[in-house]
């Protein structure tokens, strides 16, 4: 294996120890990965039960398939991607279903100034997503927060990448339009 292609996880030990079925690194890997994959996890579902359930299968498909990972990225991001990817058949067990597209929906989201988030904008925002439909939070989520391209998306949910682009745009109308017709609170 050359250089490039060939991933040394500050963790490889524990790796290691894990393809030799040892339970004890088995735990020490979940210790140190659960709360991560936990919340890739809920960022997509939307369900805190669900989301655990989905970790927990996760980590159990991964020290199955352990020997299948092959140092080419980080084993986080390989870990990531089974959670992501359970996730995503977690949503279409609900019959996740994403709107046709004719063409191109374009939408200007007005940019801030970073100094112009706080805790309460966070949250208004947080709460916005998880009143978005499933497929837009799902692509939202995937897109600006798990950072995934268009292309992998498209692959992931067996859509084409102009769905998949057309999903993100309406996500952020949705979004504009949730926020702006929030009620002031004093």
């Amino acid at each position: 294996m050359d250089k490039e292609t060939f991933y040394k996880n500050i963790h490889q030990d524990l790796i290691n120890q894990c393809r030799a079925g040892d339970s004890n690194a088995q735990f020490e890997i979940y210790r140190l990965y659960y709360k991560a994959m936990y919340n890739a996890s809920l960022r997509i579902v939307g369900d805190e039960q669900e989301a655990e359930d989905i970790m927990q299968e996760s980590f159990f498909k991964a020290f199955d398939k352990i020997s299948t990972y092959r140092n080419e990225v980080s084993f986080g991001a390989w870990l990531r991607r089974i959670v992501v990817n359970s996730s995503i058949d977690a949503l279409k067990k609900r019959r996740l279903s994403f709107m046709p597209i004719e063409e191109a929906y374009n939408v200007k989201v007005e940019s801030t100034e970073e100094s112009d988030y706080n805790a309460e904008t966070l949250e208004l925002l947080k709460d916005a997503i998880e009143k978005l439909p499933e497929g837009y939070r799902l692509v939202l989520t995937l897109h600006l927060i798990e950072e995934y391209e268009h292309e992998e998306i498209a692959s992931m949910l067996g859509i084409t990448t102009s769905t998949s682009r057309s999903q993100l745009a309406r996500a952020k109308q949705k979004l504009i339009e949730i926020i702006k017709n929030k009620p002031k609170t004093k």
